[in-house]
């Protein structure tokens, strides 16, 4: 089942409970699928696609909440940390940090990095493997500390 097709039962089941935080959370992030499907000229997004769009529409939900936290608004902290609850139910599993590790450890050997100056070529070989499983700059902060 694809992302969007679960967003539609969610959908469904969402209104039927009236939910309304919920359902108004997933129709955001539909409305999220359906621009990007339309800016790539695409009937339907593929299910990298979806994960691209969702990881990003909890990335700017995080930052937002960062910001919210910061200026005193308790009020929109807690509105987004139920969105983001909310999205955290579509994304893949996140890695542990050990997991994360290994991978970047397994990285570093394939593409024959030894040095700070090799961390582009790290991390463009990183991101694909761990897309939308952890964040780009945990990420980063562990590939820097493996070069260093």
């Amino acid at each position: 089942m694809t992302i969007t097709e679960r967003l539609n039962q969610d959908m469904k089941t969402a209104m039927k409970a009236r939910d309304k935080k919920t359902l108004s959370t997933i129709r955001m992030v539909k409305a999220s699928l359906q621009n990007e499907a339309i800016k790539l000229g695409k009937n339907e997004l593929s299910e990298e696609e979806e994960l691209t769009v969702l990881s990003r529409e909890v990335k700017q939900r995080k930052d937002s909440l960062h910001e919210f936290k910061e200026a005193g608004r308790g009020d929109l902290v807690e509105e987004l940390d139920e969105e983001i609850k909310i999205l955290q139910v579509y994304m893949p599993k996140q890695l542990s940090d050990s997991e994360l590790e290994q991978i970047v450890q397994e990285t570093i050997q394939e593409v024959g990095a030894s040095s700070k100056a090799d961390m582009g070529k790290v991390m463009s070989a990183v991101m694909p493997k761990v897309k939308g499983k952890t964040e780009g700059s945990k990420v980063n902060q562990l590939v820097l500390k493996k070069l260093s």
